[in-house]
Parts: structure tokens; C-alpha cells; sequence
């Protein structure tokens, strides 16, 4: 069902015609219950060899499946050309499930060889899994929902790992829409000027070939390079390098409910300028609920991080739902340190047990993204202070990021595909709320006259999503009771402060009261977020603001009824001791003298 084989073969085809990069070997194994050499192992060095490998893609399905059967074929073809397996990359795609996998997990464990699974669909066998995580290959799922584009992103993201990133294939964009006859998918797609070589559109269709313009950024109309019938496909292969600018696509359905989808990748436009990659990753591989995951995509140019883009992560399950989440860089929530290229967000939002496939979509307009050129960010963790014998040794303020050390990027969007992950013992029955606020990590005071203005970013009911009922903001002279004694510490009435949703920005004026601690030079402040369940987040950190302390008259704090020595009678002993010193060296070095030379003649004029 769901049109697999021929899903499969339009993925194949992409990975054939773009994602391999010339000087590759590459070979192929069909296997169900038994395992066919289709091709030995062939060099990549022109459009010849890929149409070879093209015309050994399967036309047909049979029953049964027998990974070790595949793998086994994959060695023998791997060794013919080479005496050992150390290093060889192998892409298993599978839909059926084995129980015999496991039996040949030691040898591939032994080989050095790097599998790379691609589970098709949910019934694919778990025991392969463990082949890819062993041998340190990719683990990524594909659902049966055509629209989402999930098995030609898997196989464009198959990059050989020794390849230079100037040569790797980057996803540029992947959309897919089910539409009714007549109806149009429109859209565009930026190539910004670090990318533009080999730039390839794909576009694809279920039952019928849809009506395709395709504009470079001048308005040219483009010519279609190839049109696949068999395989319902569709591609334009830009020649040279790809203009830089907005290219604009659509796309007309000619039958009922027809999916289309289009991708487009392209290459470095120069081997000596670093292309804008994204790479996306969930914290780990395997889960079991309700504990929490994180979601990570990092936007790089080379080795300086990307700011101020949007990023986009869509997390979709077994069954084919899909979660949307829109990852920070700011320092809140999960996102550990702001600024640093890495956007990230908690994923509580489980539907189903099994697994769940990762895709992000980054995108950045004109004078939004911006890279640190001169000064590359300081990831260390900032500490605002610390105790020394009961006192409080503070440290200079965090620094802020200087805009001046920032340069302005072009408009750009990318596409990045994450490892699958796996999800388990999700309970089937009602459950409460299990998920805490996400603690408040970058709270910040500042004095305004006698009033105290609080800055932060804003929690979520569940951890960073959604919307916390209210905060409790508690004050004191003693950064040690604050942190340790939380509740015992004087609140601050809050009343008029309402929640804002997760990721925005709060501010907060109050007077502070008067607090218990004598001697006190400080005024530490912490904040508690409470949610709609009444579960409370973690102690945020601990904001300080220095006490003013009025200076009085000296004379009135502390009168002095013998005013002694007068400053000028001080002056006047001073200079009288100096003119003593001179008197007694002078003489000192006269004597000295005269005992050097008591028999001198001397000569007069």
C-alpha cells in the first residue's frame, strides 16, 4: 500500500542524480526473503554512471525480508573492490519486520562498515536499529503521509560523512501540499550567494503530472531538464551556478486530491566561502515518558553561529501526526546559552509509542541574521557571584552581544533532517499534568529611583509552551535564605502582573519593602512560576540590586568636640619634619666627607 516502491525509486533517483557526490563508489543490493547484486560497486565521475545505477532500481515487490541476507550481498560487492569494510557506508531502507536482524548484529559490528537505516513506514524491525547506532549511522523514519516529503528528505540527508562540505548536497527547501483538481501549490524558494552550484528542483506527484512554471529571480521562465513519467517525477538541473535571489514556483493539480510536493537542494557556490548549513538533533535517541526531550537545530556559516533567524521544527509520530514547534536562541527554556546559533525547545507533546522523524526549517529575511565575525561568542556559564566566608564576592555583569562585531546576512532558508527517536511506555489512559514551568534562567534588575524594573523571558505552563498562571517574585537581603528559604522571604504583590505566552518577553516595576536583614547592602530577588495545575517551576536565578544608603553631614553623624589638630597645623609639622631630614643628611654627608680627605690641598682664586 501507499505506493511505496515507486516513493522509493523517486528518492533513489534524487540520491543517485544530486545527493552523491562525484568520486563516490556505489553499488546495490535488492533483498527480500534472498538478496540480488544489481550493480557492483561503480565511480561516480559523470551523469553515465548515475543512469546506470538509475536503470538497477526495482520494479517490483516481493514478500519476505532478510536484512542480513542484504547486508551480507552489500559486504561481498564492498569487498571486491576493497580488502577491508572500515569506512564503507551502507543505506538500508526497509519497510518489513525481521526477527532475524539480530543474528547478524555482531559481524556488522565487527566490519568498521556504517549502516544507515531508513525505516519505511511503522513496522519496520526495531532490531535494526541497533546496527545504525552501533556502527555510529543515521536512524531515520519515514511516514506513509506522501505530503510531508519524508523519504526524499531521508535519502537527501546521506551525505557521505568524508565528503569536503563544499561538495555536500544542502536542502535547500522541501514542501508538499494535498490539493484538488485545479488547485495551485505556490511558493519560493531564496538561493542566497554562499550556495548556488548544482542547484537541483525535484517535483513530484501521486496521480497526475501537474502544470509547472518555475521563474529565476529576473522573471526568466525556466525549461524543465527531465520528466519521469514512470516514476512521477519531475526536475530542473540548473546549469553553472544559480542566480542569487527569489525564485518562484507553481504548481497546478490536474486531478482530485492530488499530493505534489518539490525539493530543492544545492551545493557551495564557492569552495572557499563556508554555505549556511543547519544541523538538527533531539538530545537523545531513545525515551521513555514522561520524561522530556529537547529538539536542537544549529545554524552554522563555517564556524560562526547564525543569529536572529526563525526556525521551525516538525516533529511527526508512527501514525503520522505532526507536532509544530518554533525553537530560541535566547538563553531560556532549554536553550542553554543565548546567542550561540543554537536554537532549541522542550518536546513533551508525545501522541503514540514508537518512533517519530525530526525536520527543521530555518529561514532568515534581509537584516534579521546576523554573524559574529571578530569575536566569536564566550559559551562559558556565566556566574553572577559567589560566597566567601558568608560574604558576597560579586562579578561584572553579563556582557551583552555588541552589535558592532555582528554583520548583516542576506535572506536564506534551509532544510535539515534529524535522527529518528523512539518513544516508550506512553500510557493509553487520561494522565494530569505531569510538566512543570521551565525555570527562569535570565532574570535581570535594575534600580529606577526607589522603584526596581525586572526583566525576563517568559516560561510555559509546560516548560517553555504555552502560558504560566502567575508568578510569585520574593525579595531579601540574603542571597543564602533566598535560594535556600524561598517561601520565607518577603513577596512582593504581583497582583497586576498577568502572564504573558512562553518565549516573551515580561517587565515588572515594583517598590521593594523593607527587609529583615540588618547590615543588608543588597537586595536579591527570585522569582517562582506557578501553572494552571499549580505545579511550580525551579528557583530562577538570583537577581541583586545594590542598596542606597544616604550620606548625612559628617560633623552631625559624628561630632567632635576637640577638634585636635588642625589640618593646616598638620601641613605645617609635615613640611618642619622634611626641613629636619634635609638638615641632619646634609650635615651627615659633610662630616663623611671631611673624614675622606683631611690632607686634601686646596686651591683658591
Amino acid at each position: 500500500g501507499y505506493n511505496r516502491l515507486n516513493r522509493m525509486n523517486q528518492a533513489a533517483k534524487y540520491f543517485l542524480l544530486q545527493t552523491v557526490e562525484n568520486g563516490t563508489w556505489v553499488g546495490m543490493v535488492h533483498f527480500d526473503s534472498t538478496a540480488n547484486i544489481k550493480s557492483k560497486l561503480i565511480q561516480i565521475i559523470s551523469t553515465n554512471e548515475r543512469n546506470t545505477l538509475l536503470n538497477s532500481l526495482p520494479t517490483a515487490a516481493s514478500g519476505g525480508t532478510s536484512v542480513c541476507a542484504g547486508i551480507k550481498a552489500a559486504f561481498q560487492i564492498i569487498r571486491k573492490r576493497y580488502s577491508q569494510l572500515d569506512g564503507s557506508e551502507i543505506v538500508l531502507l526497509t519497510d518489513g519486520e525481521d526477527n532475524s536482524a539480530k543474528n547478524c548484529l555482531d559481524k556488522v559490528r565487527e566490519s568498521g562498515a556504517i549502516i544507515h537505516f531508513i525505516a519505511l513506514g511503522p513496522s519496520a524491525d526495531p532490531a535494526v536499529t541497533e546496527m545504525s547506532d552501533v556502527t555510529g549511522g543515521k536512524h531515520l523514519f519515514v511516514s506513509d503521509e506522501v505530503q510531508n516529503n519524508g523519504l526524499i528528505d531521508a535519502f537527501g540527508t546521506l551525505a557521505s560523512g568524508n565528503a569536503d562540505i563544499s561538495q555536500k548536497s544542502i536542502e535547500i527547501e522541501s514542501k508538499g501540499l494535498t490539493l484538488n483538481n485545479n488547485h495551485w501549490m505556490n511558493g519560493t524558494v531564496i538561493i542566497d550567494s554562499t550556495v548556488g552550484k548544482d542547484t537541483f528542483f525535484l517535483i513530484t506527484w501521486v496521480t497526475q503530472q501537474p502544470i509547472i512554471s518555475l521563474l529565476d529571480p529576473n522573471g526568466t521562465p525556466m525549461n524543465i531538464s527531465t520528466v519521469d513519467a514512470a516514476s512521477k517525477m519531475a526536475y530542473f538541473s540548473i546549469p553553472g551556478t544559480a542566480k542569487v535571489g527569489v525564485w518562484t514556483y507553481s504548481l497546478q493539480a490536474k486531478a482530485d486530491s492530488e499530493t505534489l510536493t518539490i525539493t530543492v537542494n544545492s551545493r557551495a557556490a564557492n569552495s572557499s566561502v563556508a554555505p549556511i548549513t543547519v544541523n538538527a538533533k533531539m538530545n537523545k535517541d531513545t525515551n521513555s515518558f514522561p520524561s522530556p526531550m529537547i529538539v536542537y537545530a544549529e545554524i552554522l556559516q563555517g564556524y560562526i553561529p547564525i543569529l536572529g533567524a526563525n526556525v521551525t521544527a516538525f516533529i511527526e509520530s508512527s501514525s503520522g501526526k505532526t507536532e509544530v514547534l518554533e525553537l530560541f536562541d535566547n538563553g531560556a527554556g532549554a536553550d542553554t546559552f543565548k546567542d550561540d546559533g543554537v536554537y532549541s525547545r522542550y518536546f513533551t507533546a508525545y501522541s503514540e509509542n514508537g518512533r517519530y522523524s525530526l525536520k527543521v526549517r530555518a529561514h532568515a529575511g534581509a537584516n534579521t541574521a546576523a554573524r559574529n565575525l571578530r569575536h566569536p561568542p564566550n559559551r562559558a556559564v556565566y556566574i553572577p557571584g559567589w560566597v566567601v566566608d558568608g560574604k558576597i564576592e560579586g562579578n561584572p555583569p553579563r556582557p551583552e552581544i555588541n552589535k558592532d562585531t555582528q554583520t548583516n546576512l542576506e535572506s536564506f532558508t534551509r532544510t535539515a533532517i534529524g535522527s529518528a527517536f523512539v518513544v516508550s511506555n506512553i500510557s493509553t489512559f487520561p494522565l494530569p499534568d505531569l510538566y512543570p514551568p521551565s525555570q527562569i534562567t535570565d532574570l535581570e534588575a535594575t534600580p529606577d529611583g526607589d522603584m526596581i524594573n525586572l526583566t525576563w523571558t517568559a516560561p510555559g505552563d509546560n516548560f517553555d509552551v504555552g502560558k504560566v498562571k502567575q508568578y510569585i517574585i520574593r525579595i531579601s537581603g540574603s542571597i543564602l535564605d533566598l535560594r535556600d528559604k524561598f517561601d520565607d522571604a518577603l513577596q512582593v504583590n504581583t497582583t497586576d502582573l498577568l502572564p504573558n505566552e512562553a518565549n516573551s518577553k515580561e517587565t515588572f516595576t515594583f517598590k521593594p519593602g523593607n527587609i529583615s536583614e540588618r547590615n543588608a547592602t543588597h537586595t536579591f530577588i527570585a522569582i517562582r512560576s506557578v501553572d494552571n495545575s499549580n505545579l511550580r517551576s525551579k528557583v530562577s536565578n538570583i537577581a541583586q540590586v545594590a542598596l542606597f544608603i544616604p550620606q548625612g553631614d559628617p560633623d552631625e553623624i559624628h561630632p567632635n568636640p576637640n577638634p585636635g589638630i588642625s589640618i593646616s597645623s598638620l601641613v605645617l609639622l609635615v613640611v618642619g619634619c622634611v626641613v629636619l631630614v634635609s638638615i641632619i643628611l646634609s650635615v651627615t654627608i659633610y662630616i663623611l666627607n671631611k673624614k675622606k680627605n683631611p690632607n686634601r690641598p686646596r686651591t683658591a682664586f
